[in-house]
């Protein structure tokens, strides 16, 4: 009887407060728990992604075709052995030959090395441009869709604006009056580097707007997920919940659509070299070779073809990589 008292005096009293301590430890337990199955999750999906990924032909068959043009841009004097300025005018015009492959153009230069080369500048454009717009547009994107309210709609707005103007006639425009000044960002503007900045800011300029729409949209659709919410009641706080939480969640989409938006500004950019305000001579890159070869089409039109078709592989790559992807990351398509 005395043993029964003295547990019973040693027991803890149920009450309120104890009660309350109780749910507080199951609720902790319960977020982390909810935590932990979601990056569980998260792992796995990816995992699952990059497997598709590697199953899948479309893939390497892209993957194969962009590693040999980024090798010509990184290294041409590995497919070609001409140099860039050879030229013999007695040979202008020549058709596809053993010692020419490519045939020659009206100054006598070998078209296949000229070809070679100008992956150089037309991969630099489009490895630059998308990244910054990835970027840009990706922050922007964040800020507006976490943050909400006024700032939401300011972001938006200033997107509609740029949205609604043509990017071949902001590029006519801003190229126009940029190369009025002897230096851009402590780069002449007649250099090399200087003429493909100019080019790659017109793009990122112009063309952020719809990487910040598609990354408000993700990152709205993130934000009122558990384990977002989990996050935020243990008390992260917003950088953390952002960095940890909501970019790695909501970064997929955008990287699926920079990939064949690359190719889309390989394309824009020739485009822009063909209308003569692009990049230009002495400057050479597909754009700039299809432009040269406008005259001489009629009766010479290897010198068009083969540039065309460098190009054409080139966008169709990023196309195709950007497709393969894609259906790696979205488990409908599985």
């Amino acid at each position: 009887m005395t043993d029964d008292h003295a547990t019973r005096d040693v027991a803890p009293e149920a009450g309120p407060g104890n009660d309350e301590s109780g749910a507080t430890t199951t609720r902790g337990a319960a977020v982390a728990a909810d935590v932990t199955q979601e990056s569980g999750q998260a792992r796995s999906l990816t995992s699952d992604a990059f497997a598709s990924l590697r199953r899948n032909p479309l893939f390497w068959i892209s993957s194969v075709l962009i590693l040999v043009f980024v090798l010509m841009a990184v290294w041409p004097s590995l497919f070609t052995p001409y140099d860039l300025k050879f030229n013999d005018l007695s040979r202008a015009h020549e058709g596809p030959s053993g010692e020419h492959w490519f045939g020659t153009d009206t100054q006598g230069q070998d078209i296949y090395t000229r070809s070679v080369y100008g992956a150089r500048a037309s991969i630099l454009v489009g490895v630059l441009a998308a990244t910054g717009v990835l970027l840009l547009g990706s922050f922007l994107g964040l800020i507006a869709g976490y943050v909400g309210g006024i700032v939401d709609t300011l972001i938006s707005r200033l997107g509609d604006i740029f949205f609604a103007i043509p990017l071949l006639l902001a590029g006519i425009i801003f190229l126009s009056a940029v190369r009025e000044r002897p230096s851009i960002l402590g780069l002449k503007t007649d250099s090399y580097f200087g003429v493909v900045i100019q080019v790659v800011l017109v793009f990122m300029i112009f063309g952020w707007p719809s990487l910040m729409r598609l990354m408000r949209s993700s990152v709205i659709q993130v934000k009122p997920n558990d384990y977002v919410q989990a996050a935020r009641a243990l008390g992260a706080s917003p950088m953390r919940i952002i960095r940890r939480h909501v970019l790695p969640n909501a970064m997929a989409p955008a990287i699926v659509v920079s990939t064949i938006n690359l190719g889309a500004y390989i394309t824009a950019e020739a485009t822009l070299s063909f209308l003569g305000i692009g990049l230009v001579p002495p400057t050479v890159s597909w754009g700039v070779m299809i432009s040269d070869a406008l005259v001489p089409l009629r009766s010479y039109p290897h010198i068009l073809f083969f540039p065309a078709l460098f190009l054409s592989l080139a966008v169709l790559a990023f196309i195709m990589l950007g497709d393969a992807v894609r259906d790696a990351f979205d488990p409908k398509s599985r």
